[in-house]
């Protein structure tokens, strides 16, 4: 069987890879708990250690059991929903292994730690593990409802699906406090930042060309927000379907998956420390710093996410199987 072959009939045999894929991984995770070496499992790319370990291997011992559920008990509704639940958790897993594309910025930073090869490798096999449980999920589902599992069946042809502009919009919202935060603080307007020095970029970490940029008001992740905004807009506008299909849906997924986990860790996290349950050791940040203009991240993933799903239903080709 080729490759080709074998994704074109990916409903068939989705649900029993989920399920290696969920075993095997807990397995692992178990290893590490009892033996010592972490093997790269992580929580939220920080959590290690024994008991992270022995949660891992508990949450994907039951979305193994789930995935045996699911092939058979067919026909019943609750079971993706559940799914869609452990493709969160791959994501929390890993979302840092999404986030990699940035380590070709090097020439914009320095002195930055070595790239943990076992955390990375685990964190990929986590997104495979989110790719295998979302097409599991979409599978049943489907079968379910007794439409066509490979594209979900449709009363109109894919053309005729208008662009979702609303979450093109709310996308670019969510990273203008960001973009314009970041922005302020390289022009020397500093709002949220009493301390000493300058904000957003430290020397120590920031290349001879990310300073010169930063001296000049150019903060680089304000261009990468500005990148995102239009990446968000070509996929929610007519003229952004004249652009290569598969290169904006790897780029728009990716975005979902690397940026809503870590928003959404970003929110809580900046949550707590503005009413002051917890304390981030950022004395010279006003605490809503994070939580409003790193928390928009967890929006703009959510709003990227749909956006990403109307755009590659609105120009997916015709489904000969149905």
């Amino acid at each position: 069987m080729t490759p080709k072959t074998l994704l074109s009939t990916w409903p068939s045999w989705v649900g029993r890879a989920a399920l290696v894929w969920s075993v095997l991984y807990a397995t692992g995770a178990a290893a590490a708990a009892l033996t010592g070496p972490a093997f790269g499992y992580v929580l939220l790319g920080k959590g290690t250690g024994t008991a992270a370990e022995a949660t891992t291997a508990g949450l994907y011992g039951a979305a193994a059991l789930l995935a045996y559920v699911m092939l058979r008990r067919p026909g019943r509704h609750w079971p993706p929903r559940a799914a869609w639940a452990v493709v969160a958790l791959c994501l929390t897993s890993g979302f840092v292994f999404l986030l990699t594309p940035t380590h070709l910025l090097f020439f914009l930073s320095r002195n930055q730690p070595p790239i943990d090869w076992a955390s990375w490798s685990n964190q990929g096999v986590a997104v495979l593990g989110a790719v295998l449980w979302g097409c599991a999920a979409l599978s049943y589902r489907r079968r379910t409802l007794g439409t066509c599992p490979h594209c979900g069946g449709g009363s109109r042809a894919p053309s005729d699906l208008p662009p979702d502009t609303r979450a093109g919009l709310v996308a670019v919202a969510a990273l203008v406090p960001y973009a314009a935060l970041k922005t302020a603080w390289a022009l020397g307007v500093t709002p949220g930042f009493t301390g000493e020095g300058r904000p957003g970029m430290d020397p120590r970490y920031t290349s001879d060309l990310g300073i010169w940029l930063y001296d000049h008001g150019v903060d680089v992740t304000a261009v990468l927000a500005l990148i995102g905004m239009a990446l968000a807009l070509a996929l929610t506008r007519r003229w952004g379907r004249r652009l290569p299909r598969v290169p904006l849906l790897a780029l728009g997924w990716a975005g979902t998956g690397a940026l809503t986990p870590f928003g959404i860790f970003l929110a809580v996290v900046g949550g707590l420390a503005w009413t002051g349950v917890i304390d981030l050791a950022m004395g010279d940040h006003a605490p809503w710093v994070v939580a409003v203009a790193y928390g928009g991240f967890c929006l703009y993933g959510l709003a990227l996410g749909r956006a990403t799903l109307s755009y590659q239903r609105a120009t997916r080709r015709v489904c000969v199987r149905c």
